[in-house]
């Protein structure tokens, strides 16, 4: 069996019971699983693979719990920079119409790289359209190629247009379609043995582009097979009359009618919440993903993330959509969600130690992964170094931790995922930044050009699109 040992770093952060910062520290791992946590001297001296962390900062890997990795593909579009979430949809619907699987894989490699250069160990995805003959199978190569722990979502939308639902009726699937391709990816991907690198999830897109009758079908699928389900919930006032006008109820109301409550069950967004609504979620165990820079891009309001902590409701950290936030940078999310939440509650809204621990044990307890998210033993050997002799934390090492949240957001110098070093000297192992930056924009000018030409607009502007 082979070692690896970590050793001399400046400090350590555990995320552990005792939430131990530990200065010279280290961590000895066997294959895959941590053995020891604590300084140096305590460690075993010899193993197989030694690494030096001297001047460095470590701490468990991040986890971002909600993603839509294609949307690396449409970054910046013009014509919504400045649209709220349904005019962004529907004008970005016409170019995701022109989704590839070859963008799909590229797409995935890119945003996946973002992460991993973030200091993201393990992250989630919610793909939840398939045009021209798409499949999940290519980005869940793409993470195994790349080596980060992944729960992929096997997402849908079955409610067009022509049925009262927001996306065109191209972009929708037959609900039997759906679930039949369901059932095949939990049965060919998930794991749900501890350590997985790959857990699949069900993910209905959201009250306004799927059915109930297929947000039931799921549950009961998700339910029989042990699989988390996940979807949009609560993220803007649009949605909200969306639901009040066609269901009668607010959104989460809406969930819970369907079944849609539980501890497997976790929600992106949650940004319209009252005092009842974030209890009903705590005494569920039902999950939220944070997206706080998403939600700023489109003006969607801040989530109440403190009186969710607060009230015991499981809160992970997320980047979103790489459309709706244009990049997939976990730590500049982490020091995002510290500043917006000091936006609703003053300057003591939440700490530093507080956003990095929603981003560690938070999003590890959102996916329902008890085997991640602190570095103590037992757990997954999934941890990220940064340096912390570099120019932006020069005059900040008063407190190392908060520097990581405080200062500009960096890139890691090193990631361990599942006992192997994925990330090295900022270099992500396997992956040819040339060749997919140029991959992937190729294959974003290619759709946006397709869809210009499909539709005879530009996408210069948002006038006349929506």
């Amino acid at each position: 069996m082979t070692t690896l040992l970590v050793q001399h770093a400046d400090v350590l952060l555990a995320m552990d019971a005792g939430r131990r910062v530990i200065r010279d520290g280290g961590i000895y791992v066997r294959e895959n699983v941590i053995e020891q946590v604590g300084p140096t001297w305590q460690l075993p001296a010899t193993a197989d693979r030694i690494i030096d962390a001297s001047g460095m900062i470590i701490l468990p890997g991040l986890v971002n719990t909600h993603h839509h990795l294609y949307q690396t593909l449409t970054r910046n579009i013009p014509a919504v920079q400045d649209a709220e979430l349904f005019d962004w949809l529907k004008v970005l619907y016409r170019v995701w119409g022109e989704l590839t699987e070859e963008g799909v894989y590229w797409s995935a490699r890119v945003g996946l790289a973002e992460l991993l250069l973030s200091g993201c160990t393990t992250s989630s995805d919610h793909l939840y359209l398939y045009p021209n003959d798409c499949a999940i199978d290519v980005e869940i190569k793409a993470a195994q190629e790349l080596g980060i722990r992944f729960q992929p979502c096997r997402g849908s939308m079955s409610l067009g247009t022509s049925r009262g639902g927001l996306p065109p009726d191209s972009l929708v699937e037959g609900e039997d379609e759906i679930l039949a391709d369901c059932e095949r990816v939990i049965s060919r991907y998930h794991d749900p043995k501890p350590y997985a690198m790959c857990r699949i999830v069900l993910a209905p897109c959201s009250p306004f582009s799927v059915t109930p009758e297929l947000m039931r079908e799921t549950r009961t699928m998700a339910q029989r097979h042990g699989v988390y389900c996940h979807t949009h919930l609560a993220e803007t006032k649009d949605e909200e009359v969306f639901c009040l006008e066609k269901f009668g109820c607010r959104p989460l109301s809406y969930a819970q009618r369907l079944g849609w409550l539980g501890e497997d069950v976790w929600f992106a967004h949650a940004i319209h919440l009252n005092d009842d609504e974030v209890k009903l979620l705590a005494e569920a165990r039902s999950g939220v993903a944070h997206c706080p820079t998403s939600n700023m891009r489109l003006g969607s309001g801040i989530a109440p993330v403190r009186d969710m902590v607060e009230a015991g409701v499981k809160v992970g950290l997320a980047v979103d959509g790489s459309a709706s936030n244009d990049s997939s940078h976990m730590l500049a999310e982490v020091r995002q969600a510290m500043l917006l939440q000091r936006i609703r509650y003053g300057a003591a809204g939440l700490s530093a130690t507080q956003a990095l621990e929603t981003a560690t044990l938070g999003g590890a307890t959102v996916l329902g992964r008890d085997d991640i998210g602190s570095l103590e033993s037992g757990k997954a050997a999934d941890f990220v170094a940064f340096r912390l002799d570099c120019l932006d934390y020069a005059g900040a090492l008063h407190d190392p931790v908060a520097a990581l949240v405080f200062c500009a957001p960096q890139k890691v110098d090193l990631s361990v995922i599942d006992g192997r070093v994925v990330v090295q000297d900022g270099a992500v192992s396997g992956l040819d930044i040339r060749e997919a930056v140029s991959a992937q924009n190729r294959i974003a000018k290619e759709m946006v050009v397709r869809a210009e030409r499909s539709s005879g607009l530009s996408f210069d502007k948002i006038r006349g699109l929506v």
